[in-house]
């Protein structure tokens, strides 16, 4: 049985985590299946386009559909009436767990773990990971196709280009500070 996450919009904000969490979640990896909802997309590209008015909204909704068609069967549906029963520190939060429950997920990947306490996902046979981790994790098991992965993107980084240095400097900021230091040992593979 193939090992399902679900996205938190917060993990889906910063570019360089998003592509890091799509990539990985293509079929072709086989490393898990990753979910996310309609307001899960919504929410993070309605809070990118607030906070950077730069950005052209129609790039950015071609962006969630690409997503879309890299991670087949990603949209996790049906889940509303199983919030009402759901009690999270943020109530704001209930679609998200129960999106999980929804789609038999394993975990959320998610960088507000506070809002997602572990005596109440243990409940459901969930877990709250943060991104940084989740992605250590997932070299663990397969560090050729993580490193694969991080390689296709970083090729296609053409506007501007940039240096394994800093790529992985991009990672950090994005919160990935333990990963982009794993990774830095294979900076030459990248």
């Amino acid at each position: 049985m193939k090992y399902i996450v679900l996205y938190d919009a917060c993990v889906l904000y910063p570019s360089a985590l998003r592509d890091v969490l799509i990539e990985l979640a293509m079929p072709h990896y086989g490393l898990f299946q990753a979910k996310w909802t309609e307001r899960i997309e919504s929410e993070w590209l309605n809070n990118l386009i607030k906070n950077r008015p730069d950005l052209d909204p129609a790039k950015l909704q071609r962006v969630a559909q690409l997503m879309r068609n890299a991670v087949p069967d990603c949209m996790v549906t049906n889940y509303e009436k199983l919030e009402a029963g759901l009690s999270l520190p943020d109530a704001n939060d209930r679609h998200v767990l129960a999106a999980a429950i929804r789609c038999k997920a394993q975990a959320i990947i998610t960088s507000n773990l506070k809002d997602f306490p572990a005596e109440v996902l243990q409940e459901f046979d969930i877990e709250a990971i943060h991104p940084d981790v989740f992605l250590i994790n997932q070299f663990d098991l397969s560090d050729a196709k993580v490193l694969d992965a991080i390689k296709n993107i970083r090729s296609r980084m053409i506007n501007p280009s940039c240096t394994a240095v800093e790529y992985l400097e991009r990672l950090a900021v994005s919160g990935l500070t333990a990963f982009s230091q794993k990774l830095d040992e294979f900076e030459h593979l990248i």
